[in-house]
This record gives structure tokens, C-alpha cells and sequence, in this order.
């Protein structure tokens, strides 16, 4: 089984997803999930996410998006580690 370039911990019906500074930007790949997600970064932080045909997006503090299922994307690594929280729907 690969191993994910986060770690997670379940917040009652989210969860929280820690990306370390020290993740190789390698394991940061392309992908598509099979359910749609609301991710919410909390905290400020210079990291991007990156849509399928769409120019990267700097990720905003408490500001929500939809990633839908079956959409390719990626997140780009910036400084200092990255919390989103992610409510599956």
C-alpha cells in the first residue's frame, strides 16, 4: 500500500489533514477522489491547489471549495506545514 503524503485525524463527520513542510513535492500528485469534498484550509499559509485545465489557486484561511468527484487536482507545496479540514459530500 502507498503511503499518503498526510497524516489524518477524524473530527467528527470531517477530517483533518496535516501536510508536513518536509513532504517531497514528488508525492504531491495529480489524482481524483471518488466522493466530493469541501476543504477548508485553517490557518494562513502559501500553499495552492491546482484544479484539472484551471491555473493553481492559493489556498485562504477559513475559505471553503469544492473539490467534485472524479475532478483531477493536485495541491503545490509552500512553506511551513498545511491543516485542511475536510467534510466529505
Amino acid at each position: 500500500m502507498e503511503k499518503l503524503p498526510f497524516e489524518q485525524k477524524k473530527q467528527g463527520d470531517k477530517v483533518v489533514r496535516t501536510f508536513s513542510e518536509s513532504v517531497d513535492d514528488t508525492e504531491l500528485k495529480w489524482h481524483v477522489d471518488n466522493e466530493d469534498r469541501l476543504v477548508t484550509p485553517l490557518h494562513k499559509t502559501d500553499w495552492m491547489i491546482q484544479m484539472d485545465n484551471e491555473l493553481p489557486e492559493r489556498l485562504m484561511e477559513n475559505e471553503g471549495f469544492v473539490i467534485p468527484k472524479g475532478v483531477y487536482h493536485r495541491i503545490i507545496k509552500g512553506n511551513g506545514d498545511l491543516k485542511v479540514s475536510i467534510k466529505f459530500i
